[in-house]
């Protein structure tokens, strides 16, 4: 008769046998798998018998000296056993006594009392003592039959045994702890056998058995990097396409961005994407407290892939262990610096090979060797920026589907809203959007959810309970209020997005946020707006209240940095003219590259051209003194305003926004040769969206 096992639950879950397919318990085909622990078990069985059946306490009931005076008063003992060297005494009784005392006598395991004995015994102080107290006993009643009694030292071979291996067992139990601990456990780190392999690598291996779930699809808004890292993953994929053409397969790529751009990210794509062995692990992991590991991680980490090849390694953060050597002798490091220079000679020394593709992912480029950033070793460097507009776009599609959004969000107006945000910043904004439509009780994250993540994102969290004077109040509407007036009246300024004077963060008791444009080169005249734009906030305070606050310091730390770069780094000044001191490389750390007197002409030159634009934007807002009072009173009133709600208030903006071409108009524009764009330092995410004002005094 069949037996229907449809409906019947497999005897184990496949995911839980081992890799023959037996249970994890078990060996292949065998009984249960030798664990240590097994031997701890029997140790702890042998401790438990030998108190169960040891010398004193097989077979035998305690008793005191007191009953066994009254036993030999009774005639029951037959004979007794002094054992001096344990200071106790072993009874035999007659066969009468053994039939009186049966109640108190053991049994054994054939359930009977043994009749040779020894069936009690009792504790004494001393062997003369006891003998001298039953003499005593003798004497006092002298019609009582003496006793024979036999004197002896009992040896205890197990007793010894244990004695000796107790210390034994307790060492050996300490040495095994200190290992794991020093192993990071069963599963850490430096795997079976501790300390012993602290030189081995400590890659996470991706192969076919352990997927990756993340994929290129998952990675938006980095199309150029991701066709470049692609192309990597078919070299593995299919490299005769290639070698048939003479080319060779890449050493190696390093992902260079800011923080939060997505360069782990697309990492994890490529080891989801690639069919080959995936080494995972970061710079930090070759740093170990002894010296020579990580040189010696290096040549297992290598000789691990070499027996995987072809296959991919990535090392994230690897400006740990790829700093230039040489730069400053005071802060050099013998132990990083011959970890690199066994990470150098793996990836294109005497004896390497291919196969082997080294991905790796820094924030600080200009701080890495030489050696290591040449062809051979990494053969590309692939940038990765911070998003565009269209970029922006598509990362909020990707962090947005397991949300549930409301039908009137508009995506393309949230990636205009968060000008300079990273991958990161935008999923973060995505997460806070729900989690203040949760607090809300909504169905739906709708926009003002995500406009209020981006204020908590950009200015820091809303201070409500944050008690301002009316005076103070009145003062932040009017700084924020120039900020404003002046973003709307000069031309090259960004346009303005929103002014608010709700504190927010640890500091900010206001600020305005501005609509970046997706540029890269920047002239004169927009730097000049933009410092005017910033000083605004300073000269509204002193054109209507007569004096100045504390609260500009970062407008004043913003300006500041744009004039020394204009002056130091892009040779925008007549005076010292077309001159750069901009030192990436921190060759010049302890010396400047200028004498002191062209020091103290670049500091003339930025307090001229500060005080130029400071001048220039006490003109502005004297001449617009009516916008700025009108502003400020509607911000006193509502505390926040949008450009919709200045444009009712002042009219439109006189200067018209310049659209960017399209693809049939750039097609049609004349071709320029234009010098490589250059990033402002003071292109931050906050500095630039945020006009604020600062509740820190200045220094």
């Amino acid at each position: 008769m069949s037996q229907d096992s449809g409906n019947r639950p497999p005897r184990f879950d496949r995911r839980q046998q081992g890799p023959m397919g037996e249970d994890p318990g078990q060996g292949p085909g065998k009984g249960p798998r030798f664990n240590i622990y097994w031997i701890y078990a029997m140790i702890l069985a042998v401790l438990i018998g030998f108190s169960w059946f040891g010398p004193f306490s097989r077979n035998m009931s305690k008793v005191n000296e007191l009953d066994f005076k009254n036993m030999i008063d009774s005639g029951d003992v037959a004979k007794y056993t002094i054992i001096d060297n344990r200071k106790r005494v072993k009874i035999f009784l007659t066969k009468a006594g053994r039939a009186r005392h049966a109640e108190k006598l053991r049994k054994g395991v054939s359930g009977k009392v043994a009749e040779d004995g020894p069936h009690m015994y009792f504790a004494i102080t001393s062997g003369d003592t006891f003998k001298k107290g039953i003499d005593d006993f003798y004497k006092e009643y002298p019609t009582v039959a003496k006793v024979p009694f036999d004197v002896e030292n009992e040896r205890d071979i197990f007793g010894g045994i244990l004695q000796f291996l107790l210390p034994v067992l307790i060492f050996v139990g300490l040495w095994i702890l200190l290992m794991r601990k020093m192993g990071g456990g069963a599963g850490g780190g430096g795997g079976p056998g501790g300390i012993f392999n602290i030189g081995k690598s400590k890659a996470q291996l991706f192969d076919k058995g352990t997927r990756v779930n993340i994929t290129f699809a998952d990675v938006a808004g980095l199309d150029e990097a991701k066709v470049e890292v692609m192309e990597i993953v078919d070299f593995l994929k299919s490299p005769k396409k290639y070698t048939n053409l003479g080319g060779k397969i890449p050493k190696g790529a390093l992902l260079i961005g800011p923080p939060g751009t997505g360069k782990t990210l697309l990492a994890k794509a490529v080891a989801g994407e690639a069919q080959v062995p995936f080494f995972s692990l970061s710079g930090s992991d070759f740093v170990e407290m002894f010296v020579g590991v990580g040189a010696s991680r290096v040549r297992d980490l290598f000789k691990q892939a070499r027996e995987k090849a072809p296959c991919i390694i990535f090392i994230d953060e690897i400006d740990a262990i790829g700093r230039a050597r040489g730069k400053n002798v005071m802060m050099s490091n013998d132990e990083r610096e011959s970890t690199l220079n066994q990470l150098l000679v793996e990836m294109d020394g005497f004896g390497t090979d291919s196969g082997i593709i080294v991905l790796a992912a820094t924030n600080r480029p200009d701080v890495l060797d030489s050696a290591l950033l040449r062809p051979g070793r990494f053969d590309r460097q692939i940038t990765i920026d911070k998003p565009d507009l269209a970029g922006r776009e598509a990362i909020f599609k990707v962090h947005l589907k397991p949300i549930k959004i409301s039908k009137t969000l508009d995506i393309h107006k949230l990636a205009e809203q968060t000008p300079g945000f990273a991958g990161a910043d935008i999923a973060n904004v995505c997460n806070e959007a729900a989690l203040i439509a949760a607090r809300k009780n909504k169905e739906a994250v709708d926009m003002q959810d995500f406009q209020d993540a981006v204020d908590r994102v950009i200015g820091g969290l809303e201070k409500k309970n944050k008690i301002i004077s009316p005076e103070e109040k009145k003062i932040i509407a009017y700084h924020e209020a120039g900020h404003a007036i002046c973003g709307w009246y000069l031309e090259h300024a960004y346009p303005l997005l929103k002014v608010t004077i709700v504190p927010r963060g640890t500091a900010a008791l206001g600020y305005a946020q501005y609509t970046l444009k997706e540029q890269y080169l920047y002239n004169t005249d927009q730097l000049n707006d933009q410092i005017c734009m910033t000083l605004g906030g300073r000269a509204s305070e002193e054109i209507f209240f007569g004096k100045i606050s504390t609260g500009a310091q970062n407008d004043l730390q913003q300006v500041t940095r744009i004039a020394y770069a204009m002056v130091t780094v892009y040779g925008m000044n007549d005076k010292i003219g077309n001159i750069s001191y901009y030192d990436p490389q921190q060759e010049t750390a302890f010396t400047k590259p200028y004498s002191d007197e062209t020091a103290k002409m670049i500091d003339e030159e930025v307090r001229k051209l500060i005080d130029d634009a400071y001048d220039r934007t006490k003109e502005l807002l004297t001449e617009k003194k009516a916008d700025v009072e009108k502003l400020a009173t509607a911000l006193l009133e509502k505390e926040v305003l949008f450009q919709s709600d200045v444009e009712a208030l002042i009219g439109k903006r006189p200067f018209e926004e310049k659209k960017p071409l399209t693809v049939e108009a750039a097609a049609l524009a004349p071709a320029e040769e234009t010098p490589a764009p250059v990033k402002k330092e003071t292109e931050e995410k906050a500095d630039d969206q945020i006009g604020g004002f600062d509740l820190a005094p200045s220094v």
